[in-house]
């Protein structure tokens, strides 16, 4: 059942539409990331939904109201903001009670789920420290217990693990998609960062200039991008264009197989670094360089004909900068990409 949808949403800020003409829909139980550069309009989309942003055009329903002249308090939702917004006079305990308060009821049932939230966020315990005293990762949690305590039927993430470093933010991933599932909360994030998201959603939605350029489960997005925008924002370079014909394509780096079924013509070729296959025959390139990458050793190569390309190889015999190889395609981890689309 669909709890959050957008029809149509643009917003403009004098001739420049930050969000444009934008359809999305949110499940009820659904986490859906949207992701883009910045400036893609994603944040402004999050705050359409909160009712920070009023929108030029278009309609955003819940749970099939119409939200529009519904003040921020009223919708029902929970914001969390990159920067956590903790009120420092507060301990944590009061930031945490601070959504409780607005709903009523007793000071004495407010403890109680103030107790209760912060076990669910992992700091028992912890409603009398002073929010100076906590790291990034704690804060972050504080936040989280705060944003959920109101039981928001939409719960908003912005950014939300941008200030944290790489191995918090990875753990805190798991344990956010876990919670997420055990509570059966409905939630629209949005982040830069496509390796949070597509750890944390059941759905990604690629923005590109306010428009949504892609939208699909994690596999489906990143196994079959719709556009050289959107493999190059995911990381992939090795794009080129080509002509298919046959079950081949004509390259830069001469003939590379594609999967059956691709369209034939005149395209753009993306090859994931795992597609570069280490062969005793080939196209012989040379190794510009290698990096450990904890279980394989990406390598960056200089072939004999075409662009620089970058491959995938197992820890074991590795070959060392400067060495010679030769390195063929699989067709299972080429995507043929429409030839229109940048």
């Amino acid at each position: 059942m669909t709890l959050l949808r957008l029809d149509g949403v643009s917003v403009r800020f004098g001739e420049r539409a930050v969000v444009d003409d934008v359809d999305l829909e949110v499940a009820e139980h659904e986490t859906v990331c949207v992701l883009g550069p910045s400036g893609s309009g994603k944040s402004t989309l999050l705050r359409v939904v909160a009712g920070l942003q009023p929108v030029s055009a278009g309609r955003v329903t819940l749970g099939g109201a119409d939200q529009a002249g519904v003040p921020v308090h009223r919708r029902g939702v929970g914001l969390m903001f990159q920067d956590h917004q903790l009120f420092p006079h507060r301990d944590v305990g009061g930031n945490v009670a601070f959504g409780l308060r607005m709903r009523g009821g007793s000071r004495g049932s407010h403890q109680a789920q103030v107790a209760q939230l912060l076990e669910l966020v992992g700091l028992p315990g912890a409603q009398d420290r002073a929010v100076a005293s906590l790291s990034g990762g704690e804060q972050q949690r504080v936040a989280l217990a705060r944003a959920l305590a109101p039981s928001p039927r939409l719960l908003m993430l912005d950014e939300p693990l941008g200030q944290l470093d790489r191995g918090l933010r990875e753990r805190l991933v798991v344990e956010l998609q876990g919670l997420f599932t055990r509570l059966g909360t409905t939630v629209l994030a949005v982040t830069h960062d496509q390796g949070e998201a597509f750890a944390l959603a059941d759905r990604v939605v690629v923005m590109r200039d306010g428009r949504v350029a892609q939208a699909g489960t994690p596999l489906e997005v990143w196994q079959r991008p719709a556009s050289e925008f959107v493999a190059r924002f995911l990381g992939f370079e090795n794009v080129v264009p080509a002509v298919v014909a046959g079950g081949v394509a004509g390259t830069p780096w001469g003939k590379v197989p594609v999967p059956a079924g691709s369209p034939e013509g005149g395209q753009r070729l993306l090859v994931r670094p795992a597609g570069v296959v280490l062969a005793a025959d080939g196209l012989w390139c040379e190794v510009v360089s290698r990096t450990f990458r904890g279980t394989h050793v990406a390598l960056l190569l200089r072939p004999e004909t075409g662009p620089p390309l970058e491959a995938e190889c197992d820890l074991a015999g590795a070959p060392a900068a400067g060495d010679r190889v030769a390195v063929t395609f699989t067709p299972a981890e080429v995507v043929v990409l429409p030839a229109d689309t940048a």
